[in-house]
């Protein structure tokens, strides 16, 4: 059974790629993933509050409106409360590339170029395979237009592609006005993946304490249905490889982004509740949906189910809209 795949040009033994969380913290737990059949990993993001804090200066973006109300300040954790700085950072990329052999992603989460194009080049040095671009935007500002949020994204993207011979993938919301241009233009700029999708992590309120508080809830499978939508969508349109991430949980998840036409899928919160040994389950479980459906690599697989592989597919949407509201009708 043969399950590779290829992503931003890395030749993986199958699509099973663990996402950026705080497992990789523990080197016992990265050896654990390559032992259990993952086939690269992303390691966790490298905040740009941490990159600026080691400059002395906030990047604006982050610390607009903070003056304006005394609990904002409480929106943002101690800095001693992150794991590593950015110098532990790039030893802990250093000292998992000397502990697998499967490609080490790293990974930068921030919303504007400043320190991004150093720790790029120093993520590449201390020896990771790709990098992630993790920008993690939320657009408050009711005179920014659709246009300065895309330029913001593709700015981001070039200024790090000029500075690094690595693959360089950028991880996206799915909130644009047109997702599959943004994609375009990213793609255009010379993205070599695109990852679908971040999940903003909405704040709860406590009303005891009249305080905003972290609420982090892991994904469920139903999660990867919009992510599952547009890669199938961008499948042939797009040039760089997709990865989805989301909502990927079992075997049957895995299948159907090969399907789609993804390149890998990224899990966390599985691996998060269940333990580091499902990739080898659910690899296991890949494996015998293959042979029991007569399919002998990923490659035959990839695709299948995409817009480009229906018959008609400018009815892809529309079609599947009016076919799920009539599925309903038939059950009262």
């Amino acid at each position: 059974m043969d399950l590779k795949t290829k992503y931003m040009g890395l030749e993986l033994k199958n699509p099973i790629v663990p996402s950026a969380s705080p497992l990789t913290w523990n080197l016992d737990n990265v050896k654990s993933m390559e032992d259990n059949g993952a086939a690269a990993l992303v390691v966790h993001s490298l905040f740009e509050e941490q990159i600026s804090h080691e400059a002395g200066e906030l990047d604006h973006y982050l610390s607009y409106g903070t003056e304006s109300f005394a609990e904002a300040r409480s929106y943002f954790p101690e800095l001693e409360d992150y794991k590593v700085g950015p110098v532990e950072y790039l030893d802990l990329i250093a000292d998992i590339k000397k502990t697998v052999a499967i490609p080490v992603i790293g990974s930068l989460n921030g919303i504007s170029t400043g320190g991004w194009v150093k720790y790029a080049r120093n993520i590449q040095e201390a020896g990771a395979d790709a990098l992630e671009l993790n920008v993690y935007y939320v657009p408050t500002d009711p005179n920014k237009t659709s246009a300065d949020i895309e330029k913001l994204y593709v700015d981001v993207l070039k200024a790090v592609k000029s500075n690094v011979s690595i693959p360089v993938a950028i991880k996206l919301n799915p909130y644009f006005t047109s997702f599959a241009n943004m994609a375009k233009q990213l793609d255009t700029a010379g993205a070599d993946a695109l990852v679908m999708f971040n999940r903003f992590y909405q704040p709860d309120f406590d009303l005891n304490k009249l305080e905003v508080v972290p609420n982090l809830v892991l994904s469920t499978n139903w999660e990867m249905r919009l992510p599952l939508r547009w890669i199938a969508i961008l499948y042939g349109q797009v040039k760089a490889s997709m990865a989805l991430t989301s909502g990927v949980h079992n075997a049957t998840d895995i299948i159907k982004v090969m399907m789609a036409g993804g390149d890998v899928a990224m899990m966390a919160s599985e691996l998060l509740m269940n333990g580091i040994g499902r990739v080898n389950e659910i690899l296991t479980g890949v494996k015998n949906w293959m042979e029991e459906n007569e399919y002998a690599s990923i490659e035959m697989m990839k695709g299948s189910m995409s817009q480009k592989s229906v018959q008609e597919p400018a009815a892809f949407e529309r079609a599947n809209y009016m076919k799920t509201l009539q599925s309903y009708q038939t059950l009262i």
